[in-house]
């Protein structure tokens, strides 16, 4: 897994590097501004005009050695520095100093020219990096809308200037296109309001200390298809279904069978032993053709669960897709929550009848998972101000109840009872589709079945449910897909780990 790191920490990582390596922080600059332009010249063509917009500390120190490097790659260049944003740094004064021989460089003060930047079909933005500790203002904020305003594509350095890397932001943003940031992402990246400004974001190699990386304490973390792997269990040439769990799933109700379903394929296809799947009366046949290789257990009523089944034979219960939230169906939640032992997972209407019942809190079994869409982790934990907000209430109730969170969306985040916090980077937007968190259901719910953890079982699934869309999305196409696809794609997703 890879280490998300406070801006605090980042600067004490390269504190930590300049001193143990050793190395001088103009030499780690270059080694910095080197690993840029070697993404930069694979992305964009010398045929475009570049203009590099710098302020006065590293960030603009890093600009100015791009802008060198770039004229010995044949860029044409120019390049403007911001006066009045703060003190300049002596790094930034080395590589001001190194440039000028080079290029005429442009200060832009109080009363500068509104159309500078035209000409320019890139814009690298080096105006402010992760020292930023207060919203951006004055003429620095009027250039950043200028370059906001530019017909050009945007690059990033770094992080986007005026976007805080651990907090929430205000004030003046660059809206980046791409932002090319140093050895490690940010957790400013992985957050929905932060999207418009970050674009597509990567990751370049700047040599930073693995021993101080090592030494570096973190509470949160980014998957990995290496981390991923490390969990899967073997498969033996002797196994029988006997040895890869029981499964229960609970759901369905009149008119939502199909997320009974899906999220019962889903199961089997995560490669759970056995799977009995309890739906109403009026959806086992449905189940029954749907889905031949599972087991039925028929609720005594028509249309929704009402009366729990025996549970004692079962690894692992799945309880929430498509249930309803009739009051028959609440009371039967409680008596499962107040009866089983096994390893859980509620979603959807699960959750829905837990936030109305909120006694039912007190009765979630340690390291339950519970898997909301943001609104539902809303009425859960209530409302967040921000998505920074919203990540610590996340952190907080999985702590306060002993739960797994798996807060899902376009960087679903997993929080661990300990506090942990896990962010998943598989998945595209056509996963936004109505069945799409059934099928995780099924997912965990087999994982657990199989004898994962509840931590390992929400790191898994949420990858492997991710990737099976990236999977679908690359052999059928982005648009139009549906739930059943993902599943579909499961098998090749596993294949992958190996």
């Amino acid at each position: 897994m890879i280490k998300i790191l406070s801006a605090q920490q980042i600067r004490e990582l390269d504190a930590y590097t300049i001193k143990h390596e050793p190395i001088p922080s103009i030499d780690l600059m270059e080694r910095a501004c080197r690993a840029f332009c070697s993404w930069f010249t694979t992305h964009v063509d010398t045929r475009y005009t570049v203009g590099i917009v710098c302020g006065t500390g590293n960030n603009g120190g890093d600009g100015m050695g791009i802008a060198r490097m770039l004229l010995d790659w044949n860029y044409s260049v120019k390049v403007w520095v911001v006066e009045g944003g703060g003190r300049e740094s002596l790094d930034f004064k080395t590589n001001l100093q190194r440039l000028k021989e080079k290029i005429q460089i442009q200060a832009i003060s109080k009363n500068y020219d509104k159309g500078l930047f035209f000409g320019c079909d890139v814009l690298i933005d080096a105006l402010f990096g992760t020292g930023l500790s207060r919203p951006v203002e004055g003429v620095s904020a009027e250039v950043m809308t200028c370059m906001n305003q530019a017909d050009v594509i945007r690059v990033a350095v770094d992080i986007p200037s005026g976007l805080m890397v651990d907090a929430p932001s205000a004030g003046a943003i660059i809206k980046a296109d791409h932002t090319v940031s140093f050895q490690l992402p940010k957790l400013a990246f992985f957050l929905p309001e932060n999207h418009p400004y970050v674009g597509e974001w990567h990751v370049v190699d700047i040599g930073l200390s693995k021993t101080g990386l090592e030494q570096t304490q973190s509470d949160t973390f980014l998957v990995t298809k290496k981390s991923i792997t490390k969990l899967l269990k073997p498969q033996y040439k002797f196994d029988h279904k006997g040895r890869r769990g029981h499964a229960l799933l609970i759901a369905g109700s009149y008119g939502k069978m199909g997320a009974a379903v899906l999220a019962s394929r889903a199961a089997l296809r995560t490669g759970v032993g056995l799977l009995t799947a309890h739906v109403p009366a009026k959806g086992y046949e449905i189940i029954q053709t749907a889905v031949p290789e599972a087991m039925v257990s028929i609720d005594q009523a028509d249309a929704c669960f009402s009366i729990t089944p025996e549970i004692e034979p079962y690894t692992a219960i799945g309880i929430g897709p498509g249930l309803g939230k009739d009051k028959k169906t609440a009371q039967a939640l409680r008596v499962v929550l107040e009866k089983t032992d096994a390893p859980l997972v509620l979603d959807a209407d699960a959750l829905n009848i837990i936030s109305e019942n909120r006694e039912l809190l007190a009765l979630l079994r340690p390291g339950a998972i519970l898997t909301p869409h943001p609104k539902e982790f809303e009425r859960l934990a209530g409302a967040s101000k921000n998505d920074f907000e919203r990540l610590d209430r996340q952190r907080a109730f999985s702590k306060e109840h002993q739960v797994v969170v798996i807060l899902k969306g376009g960087h679903t985040t997993i929080t661990s009872p300990e506090g942990l916090m896990f962010i998943n980077n598989t998945g595209n937007p056509a996963m936004a589709t109505g069945g799409s968190g059934d099928v995780l259901t099924g997912i965990l719910t087999a994982l657990l079945a199989q004898g994962y953890s509840s931590v390992e079982a929400a790191q898994l699934g949420v990858w492997l449910h991710g990737l099976a869309g990236d999977e679908a999305r690359r052999k059928i196409g982005q648009r139009g897909l549906i739930a059943s696809d993902f599943i579909e794609h499961l098998p090749v997703a596993f294949s992958s780990l190996r």
